[in-house]
């Protein structure tokens, strides 16, 4: 019922400015392709809801009363206003405009996002991407609190939320890297063929940081750490530099440039699971949802087996 109301005044409104606009009823039914007992219905059930008559009808003309002038401004950008709300819905339900909000660890900033966003950004070019780069731990709890709609995290996650769901895209694995002028490691390598190697070391929170140290600590040593806590782009600097080996995602490494050696790790080597999660409890807006389309697509195209 107060759905029905509502349509009913933006119909009244409009046609009161047909009939301010032609000063004549019949004509004003015409613009608005309604009969003229319906409009003229309608007009008198405005001036009831106001309780002022709008329109002077002596011998026939038609005037506007002191209340139809005052009214007439208000009522335009009424109509206006809903009329460019109705186009801002139109554009956010066609992807014409609309706002992702993205988070995803730097490595899969670096490795799989860019392909993915050219594609979406070549199909919707309104939509606005806003991508905060973090590791798996800081991006749950950005979207728990809703800072963000959709991330590409590692599994498993470190604090599993009942909020949250998750899917896997795909596996990939693990390679070492090192400077193209290094002594090289057998290939494919072994953890253990790391010990005493110098290594260029992620920062506290990422993911990698944490999957590395754990794989060197089962194969019985403390890996031996040149530099430590850079991002991603300064870990390959720091390798191509020399200073020691890192260990990095296969995707990563097959854009890294041909001045970095990439040796796969051997069986069973290093593995890691990525996913897409969102809120279980709040439905991500349409950009974010088409998004997540494209990003489940990706599971089709999984990430290669270099361990051979």
């Amino acid at each position: 019922m107060a759905a029905t109301l509502g349509i009913m005044q933006f119909q009244q409104l409009a046609y009161f400015v047909a009939v301010a606009d032609t000063r004549h009823f019949t004509r004003a039914a015409e613009a608005v392709h309604v009969s003229q007992p319906s409009l003229s219905q309608q007009i008198r059930a405005l001036e009831n809801e106001l309780g002022a008559p709008l329109f002077s009808r002596a011998r026939g003309n038609i005037a506007l009363t002191d209340a139809g002038e005052a009214l007439l401004p208000l009522a335009r950008r009424i109509l206006a206003d809903a009329d460019t709300a109705r186009h801002e819905v139109l554009e956010l339900a066609q992807l014409r405009r609309g706002r992702v909000r993205l988070g995803a660890t730097p490595s899969l900033c670096t490795g799989l996002l860019p392909d993915v966003l050219r594609d979406f950004h070549d199909r919707h070019p309104g939509v606005q991407l806003l991508i905060e780069e973090g590791g798996s731990h800081d991006l749950v709890r950005e979207l728990a609190r809703g800072a963000l709609d959709l991330a590409l995290v590692v599994l498993p996650l470190p604090s599993p939320s009942p909020a949250l769901t998750t899917v896997e895209l795909f596996q990939e694995d693990l390679v070492a890297v090192s400077a193209a002028d290094a002594e090289p490691l057998r290939s494919p390598a072994r953890i253990s063929d790391l010990k005493g190697r110098p290594m260029v070391m992620f920062r506290h929170g990422y993911d990698l940081r944490d999957l590395t140290l754990a794989a060197c600590r089962s194969a019985g040593f403390e890996p031996y750490l040149t530099v430590e806590g850079g991002e991603m782009d300064a870990v390959l600097g720091f390798v191509r530099a020399g200073l020691g080996l890192g260990v990095v995602p296969s995707m990563v490494a097959s854009r890294a440039g041909h001045d970095l050696r990439v040796t796969p790790l051997a069986r069973p080597g290093l593995r890691r699971a990525i996913a897409l999660a969102h809120r279980s409890d709040v439905a991500p807006p349409r950009a974010a949802r088409v998004l997540q389309q494209v990003l489940l697509a990706s599971r089709a195209a999984p990430a290669p087996d270099t361990a051979r």
